[in-house]
């Protein structure tokens, strides 16, 4: 199973209506398991009061915070 369809049930914050992990621990977690799925570095940014995964996907700089209990691309 992807780790992008897989559940996220980590507390979140609402920050400019992106949602985002509200701790960085639980942040740090997702991005060890999307690293290890796209086999690339990703790190983890603060953006406002929650954090978002942050790595370099074909080329293009790329963040993810939540959607729908999911991980989903933030855009901008």
């Amino acid at each position: 199973m992807s780790v992008f369809s897989a559940p996220v049930f980590d507390a979140t914050v609402v920050y400019e209506g992106q949602e985002l992990f509200k701790g960085r621990g639980a942040a740090q977690g997702w991005a060890d398991k999307v690293a290890r799925e796209l086999e690339t570095d990703v790190t983890v940014e603060k953006i406002g009061t929650g954090w978002a995964l942050c790595a370099t996907v074909d080329g293009a700089p790329t963040r993810w915070g939540i959607f729908g209990q999911r991980l989903s691309r933030i855009e901008g």
